[in-house]
């Protein structure tokens, strides 16, 4: 008797130990998962800028703020939000078109995260076909490693406009540096002339570089340019 009234009395302390432990495996289980969606979206928008016209256009930005010979001026922070602010104007179709065929039904619960995933990529790859270079596209999907040497796989695709976009910064960065190069060869060879050799050409170039921009309105001109470059 003594035994049986023992076990009746442990038997409630052994089942709640029982769902104490099942309590904190689940808990453990969700803190992991609970990292992993933080690491994800810790990495989430620096995978997004990648496949939009962002490094573009940071890019050509910051090449224009070195042709004019200012190293801080404009600082980084608006340089980077000036071409996030671009970026935005010239994606807005393409985020609405993922919104409405992937985003919105995720939100309604009609379509799990795998299906809106591959619904919403789709209008990032046709704005990233469009503005791949054929040749680049071709020789990383040459080089890719077995089972992803398709063109149409996105880790070729991704990296293959990336290039791309980086070699047409390069090219619109050399055409942005060129009035500025003239005009500093033009002041270096006034002062050689003049026989102010001690004085840097960069310090009196500076302000006529500077004119030269407000004069024809550069901000407003390469920021419609680079807009209109993705029409």
């Amino acid at each position: 008797m003594i035994r049986l009234a023992l076990l009746l009395f442990l038997l409630p302390s052994l089942a709640h130990a029982q769902d104490l432990g099942q309590m904190a495996e689940g808990l453990g289980q969700n803190s992991v998962m609970l990292l992993v969606m933080l690491n994800a979206l810790s990495l989430a928008p620096g995978l997004a800028i990648m496949v939009t016209c962002f490094p573009f256009i940071v890019i050509v930005l910051s090449i224009l703020r070195q042709s004019l010979g200012l190293q801080q001026s404009p600082p980084n922070l608006l340089i980077v939000s000036l071409a996030m602010f671009l970026t935005w104007f010239i994606m807005d179709p393409v985020l609405r078109e993922a919104w409405e065929i992937a985003g919105l039904p995720l939100s309604q619960g009609s379509i799990g995260f795998d299906e809106a995933f591959r619904r919403g990529i789709v209008p990032f790859r046709a704005f990233m076909e469009a503005r791949t270079n054929p040749g680049t596209l071709q020789s990383m999907a040459e080089i890719a490693p077995a089972g992803a040497a398709d063109a149409e796989s996105l880790s070729v695709l991704i990296p293959s406009f990336m290039l791309s976009e980086i070699q047409r910064a390069f090219e619109i960065g050399f055409l942005l540096a060129l009035p500025f190069l003239i005009i500093d060869l033009v002041v270096a060879a006034v002062l050689m002339s003049m026989g102010m050799m001690m004085v840097p050409p960069v310090v009196v170039s500076l302000p006529f570089k500077l004119a030269f921009f407000v004069v024809v309105d550069g901000w407003t001109m390469i920021a419609g340019a680079l807009v209109r470059s993705y029409s």
